[in-house]
């Protein structure tokens, strides 16, 4: 095949430059480029653009100004996933993927390269401070950490807040749920009639934080159903007895309800008839019984959601009203018991949401906590009850983004942990809470007979950027008969000679991880040392593929070549055995037509016809 198989004399030239170790012997078996042409046309159906170069990626170099805060720089490419099936409709929902990252060592200056999908709304720098991450928007290849508050948390009565004047007193005590239902002997909830002279006038969020914003809090907790994202909360550390913000005693504490995502039509307005309640305690008081003391404290409502967000608004961003909290004293208090703005310091801050809806019959009303041990009886209760939360799984995760401290609530029982996002500020002490941003996988899908079925799945190699000067490859499957080694990685156990079925433990003639019900094979993962100029584009540095059995030599598919080797900036579900991509993928004709269409094909496979190890 002319596409594929170079004459003997130029690719042992271009061979000779890329590899040391390999021997290729005897001649190749070509098969003419007519054959090719008119598989490829019985196999797809389709006459794809003669100058599709079938390359899904980009690279660049970002210049990063940092200053002596600053510990690790990293690069992150923002990719839009509304296309995501396991995503409702009814939200836009954007991730990142770390492409690279570095330590600074000290210096204030850094260059990046990068390697980043074609098709991405925007590339983002993440700065890891002494006091926390904070996240940079990339505008004409360069970004700088000053622009916004990076060294401490924004202090609320700073950044244009007017708390609101005259005396405030209880006038309001009702039974809590529990306590209707027989749940708590005692459980009484204290506020205010009315909270329209509470609400003080937000200064609104910038557009850059704005995107930040729905970019990280999404790809932490992804939205829906399909998404469990309770793992990743515990995983945090912050969740029960460490759920907890600790009073700093020098301001007032100010939470803003920032975004809610209840689909209101269907599912009865779950969050506008919600409202927020708070309650604090030191921790010396606390004794034996944890549960026992937090629910004999007082609940006071802080907030009430219908006075913040809109009746049928949904997935928006901004400031909707912000509200200070407010201080009791000890004890239970009673109707006229004043408040006051200033909490003494030491003491902990609780948090509760109130669904009071009447859809459904009321069997969404109810009182879920933060602190998932105070949610035995609800997580179990009507349609509450959740096999994603369990019998006392928290409701509220914290993230930290420039400093803000947003607390996402779980008011359901999907476990996304985006139902509800508010921001605390003010008068708390500070904590990071940032998990780990999941680094871009590239993958690499070879078909090795020239008259192939283009599953694409002969070789299937993930390569990962670890940091600029480290990348990570595994060879995850092999689709192929023949025998096959994989060149220009050239390390660990993934040598040029080393035969693919044979670093699985198998002969050839064996499928590894590409049919549905075979054994599964853990992959064959190696680390390599590259230069920081390194790039997944160079030719000379790509993988590439030596069929021993053929003598066949095959690469990436270059411009006006049949798409027998492709590179995938995703960490791609590659077909089943025997199952052309186009099935597989029902975007990818349209891809091939025309290379500026369908260019995220690889995002939208058919589940039943590809691989999900």
């Amino acid at each position: 095949m002319k596409k594929i198989v170079f004459h003997a004399a130029a690719a042992l030239l271009l061979l000779a430059s890329c590899s040391k170790d390999i021997e290729f012997q005897g001649n190749a078996n070509t098969v003419d480029e007519f054959d090719v042409t008119v598989n490829m046309m019985k196999v797809f159906g389709e006459t794809f653009d003669p100058n599709h170069d079938w390359c899904t990626t980009t690279n660049g170099e970002v210049t990063i100004q940092a200053d002596a805060t600053v510990k690790k720089v990293q690069v992150l490419v923002k990719v839009c996933e509304i296309d995501d099936p396991t995503t409702p409709s009814y939200v836009t929902r954007n991730t990142m993927k770390v492409l690279n990252e570095a330590m600074t060592n000290g210096q204030t200056t850094i260059k990046l390269n990068y390697d980043a999908p074609k098709d991405n709304l925007g590339l983002f720098v993440a700065f890891t401070t002494n006091h926390g991450t904070v996240f940079r928007k990339v505008e004409g290849g360069s970004v700088s950490i000053n622009g916004g508050a990076n060294s401490r948390m924004t202090r609320a009565l700073s950044t244009g807040y007017t708390l609101p004047t005259g005396e405030f007193a209880i006038d309001t005590v009702i039974a809590s749920y529990a306590q209707q239902r027989g749940w708590l002997k005692s459980d009484s909830l204290y506020g205010f009639k009315d909270y329209t002279a509470l609400k003080m006038t937000s200064p609104d969020y910038s557009d850059e934080f704005k995107e930040i914003f729905r970019s990280l809090v999404f790809t932490y907790f992804p939205n829906g159903r399909a998404h469990n994202n309770l793992p990743i909360v515990k995983l945090s550390g912050y969740y029960n007895d460490k759920v907890y913000p600790i009073t700093t005693g020098d301001e007032p504490i100010i939470v803003t309800p920032a975004y809610k995502c209840d689909h209101p039509l269907e599912y009865g307005n779950e969050v506008y008839n919600s409202d927020l309640y708070y309650y604090y305690f030191k921790e010396e008081n606390v004794g034996s019984d944890p549960v026992a003391y937090l629910q004999s404290l007082p609940k006071y409502k802080a907030i009430p959601f219908n006075n913040c967000f809109g009746y049928a608004e949904d997935d928006t961003i901004c400031k909707h009203g912000s509200f200070a909290l407010m201080y009791f004293g000890d004890g239970k208090p009673s109707i006229g018991t004043k408040g006051s703005y200033q909490f003494p310091k030491g003491y902990k801050i609780g948090f509760m949401v109130r669904a009071q809806t009447t859809h459904d019959g009321g069997k969404k009303q109810g009182e879920v906590y933060g602190d998932g041990r105070l949610n035995n009886k609800i997580n179990n209760y009507g349609n509450f009850k959740s096999s994603n939360l369990g019998e006392d799984g928290p409701r509220v995760a914290w993230l930290t983004l420039n400093q803000k401290m947003l607390m996402c609530w779980e008011s359901g029982t999907d476990a996304d942990f985006n139902d509800i996002i508010m921001e605390v500020e003010g008068g708390i002490e500070p904590f990071d809470t940032i998990p780990e941003i999941e680094s871009e996988v590239y993958t690499y899908c070879f078909e090795d007979t020239q008259i192939g079925d283009y599953d694409l799945n002969d070789v299937v190699i993930k390569a990962v950027r670890l940091n600029e000067t480290t990348v990570q490859y595994s060879i995850v499957a092999c689709g192929a008969f023949d025998e096959l080694c994989v060149c220009n990685i050239n390390s660990g156990k993934i040598t040029d000679n080393a035969e693919v079925h044979a670093l699985f433990g198998k002969a050839p003639k064996q499928f590894i991880n590409t049919a549905s019900n075979g054994e599964h094979c853990e992959p064959v993962t190696v680390t390599k040392t590259v230069d920081k100029s390194f790039s997944f584009l160079n030719p000379y540095t790509q993988p590439y593929i030596y069929d021993k059995t053929t003598k066949n030599v095959i690469y990436l598919s270059k411009a006006g070549q049949d798409p027998h080797g492709i590179m995938i900036p995703d960490d791609f579900q590659y077909p089943l055995e025997r199952v052309c991509v186009k099935d597989a993928y029902e975007q990818f004709n349209s891809w091939g037509k025309n290379a500026v269409t369908s260019t995220r094909w690889y995002e939208k496979p058919t589940a039943s016809r590809v691989c999900r190890w």
